[in-house]
């Protein structure tokens, strides 16, 4: 492609409006996704906004690729193609953090987890509960919560001064806190995400992309918190040496 139409075709891309039946389409995905129970047709629709027509010829294309499911009664909830999308998210980085997920999980006795930034967003990219615990708190993959609130954020915003969070996230306060995480090497919040528990987190480099961290979540109890926080310090540096 010659220099003036890679020109024409980057200036058409900027001005070009986005799909608003493939933005409805998602949109549809996410509201499946952070329902507790399946929907009807009909409650999808007010929750789209749209006609029950215009929200069943968005159902019927997912439909077609397996993104969701409907059962007997008629009602949708997300299908298995989201499993293999998934799947394919940041594959190095699941693949590096998996077997420290595990050891963490079942060394502490904690759910661990790894999270990545996503715009103004923490997302729990993959998550491991111990396996031999009779009580243990659930962080399913896929769960969000704003990324300057809890262990994970402060982590992830420890790998940036504050001059360099302001120009990547601009608008998103940066914690104080990050400053001693990037001392330690690790960040701890309590009762922050969700009220009662705790968190601890170290940041993970990942070459060409965002940071992300890898953290765990417990109820809040006596803990050697500067163990805790170096093992993650110790399992974050592993999967930075499995990415390089």
């Amino acid at each position: 492609m010659s220099p003036s139409a890679a020109k024409s075709l980057q200036e058409t891309t900027a001005t070009v409006s986005p799909s608003q039946t493939l933005s409805r389409g998602i949109q549809a995905l996410e509201i499946l996704a952070a329902a507790e129970r399946p929907l009807t047709i009909a409650e999808l629709a007010g929750a789209l906004g749209v006609h029950r027509s215009v929200a069943y010829r968005i159902l019927r294309t997912l439909e077609d690729h397996s993104l969701l499911v409907r059962d007997d009664a008629g009602r949708v909830q997300p299908g298995p193609g989201l499993a293999v999308l998934a799947r394919g998210v940041s594959r190095d980085l699941q693949t590096a953090a998996l077997p420290e997920l595990s050891q963490l999980a079942n060394t502490l006795n904690m759910t661990a987890f790894v999270a990545v930034w996503d715009h103004q967003d923490c997302v729990t990219l993959v998550t491991v509960e111990p396996r031999h615990s009779a009580a243990t708190l659930a962080q399913h993959p896929g769960t969000r919560h704003p990324v300057n609130t809890g262990a994970p954020g402060i982590a992830i915003q420890s790998t940036m001064s504050e001059e360099e969070w302001s120009a990547r996230a601009p608008g998103l306060p940066y914690r104080p806190e990050a400053a001693e995480a990037r001392r330690l090497g690790y960040a701890a919040s309590h009762d922050e995400v969700i009220a009662g528990l705790s968190s601890l987190a170290a940041p993970i480099q990942v070459p060409g992309g965002r940071p992300a961290a890898i953290a765990v979540v417990y109820i809040r109890r006596e803990q050697d918190q500067a163990t805790v926080g170096e093992a993650l310090a110790a399992s974050a540096a592993r999967i930075e040496s499995q990415l390089a």
